[in-house]
Formats: structure tokens, sequence, C-alpha cells
């Protein structure tokens, strides 16, 4: 039992290397070598659990979670006319505590490999559904144009975190 959570653990502590070296280097550029160095291990023990495909999708997959955990979170904690706001506030805070877990969203969103995208596809598609339904349970009108609008904004405030313009930040 011991060693099925030390595999686990190593597992979560590769993926965190993966998200900072990828997103500080970029999928393309970085190596599972850079990964490995970061998690203090060894090349041949990430691949004992990745490929590096693999590992980007794994990656995105922790990031896209923890966006919905804290969605989930708000949505069945805040009043309805709390929800937007509680939602944009766990955002923000997910931008500034795992900043690089949303610049490696947004370097995916260009990535054509098939797996790559469809966990992109799977992720917004989970978030956007989720604010939809919450908006659509809390009685506001035209939920679709809403829950678009709260993406979007969303997307510009990863850019103003991306390029460091907090100027370029919506004002709730």
């Amino acid at each position: 039992m011991a060693r099925a959570s030390t595999s686990a653990n190593r597992r979560k502590e590769i993926v965190a290397a993966a998200i900072e070296v990828f997103a500080e280097i970029g999928y393309y550029r970085a190596t599972t070598a850079q990964v490995a160095e970061r998690a203090a291990i060894s090349q041949p023990y990430v691949y004992r659990f990745f490929t590096k495909e693999s590992l980007l999708v794994e990656s995105l997959t922790v990031s896209w979670k923890r966006i919905v955990q804290a969605f989930q979170a708000v949505i069945e904690s805040a009043a309805p006319e709390e929800l937007e706001t509680g939602l944009i506030r766990a955002y923000e805070e997910i931008v500034q505590s795992h900043r690089s877990e949303i610049l490696l969203q947004m370097q995916a969103q260009t990535i054509q490999e098939a797996p790559i995208r469809e966990a992109m596809q799977q992720g917004m598609n989970e978030v956007k559904d989720l604010v939809q339904n919450a908006f659509v349970k809390a009685g506001f009108g035209d939920a679709d144009k809403k829950t678009s609008d709260f993406l979007a904004r969303g997307m510009l405030c990863n850019v103003a975190m991306a390029m460091n313009m907090p100027n370029m930040m919506p004002i709730i």
C-alpha cells in the first residue's frame, strides 16, 4: 500500500514540475529531462508514468479540475445575487496562486495534437456548462450570453496577467 501512495505522490510531483517547466519554457521547447530535473528524479522515472504528450494532458487536466472545484464551491455556497462575483473572485485567486497553470492553458490553446486539443476542449466545455447551468439555476436571463461574456472576461484576465498589464483587467 505504501508503494502505491508513493507512486501517486511521485506522479503528482512530476505533474507539478511539468506545469512549471512547460509554463516557463513552452511545451515544444521543454524536455522530459528538464521536468525530471525540476522534480529531482531521473528522466527514466518520468517515462515510467508519462510520455511528454500525456504529461501535458495530465497537467491540463489538473488545471481544469482546480477551476471546476473552485467554481463548484462558489455555486454551492453563493446566493444568486453573489454568484457571478463569487466566480470572478474564485478565478482571480486561481490566477494569482496557480499562474503557471493558466499560462499552460493559454499555450495549449494553440497546440494542434489531438489529445491536447481534446483535453482543452473537455476542460473548457466542463467550465462553460458548469457556469451556464449555475446562471440558469440562479435565474439569470439570457444565461448563454452571460456565460459567453463571463468566459470572455476570464480570457481577457488571462491575457492581462500574462502580459503584466493589470490595467486591462475587467472591473467587476
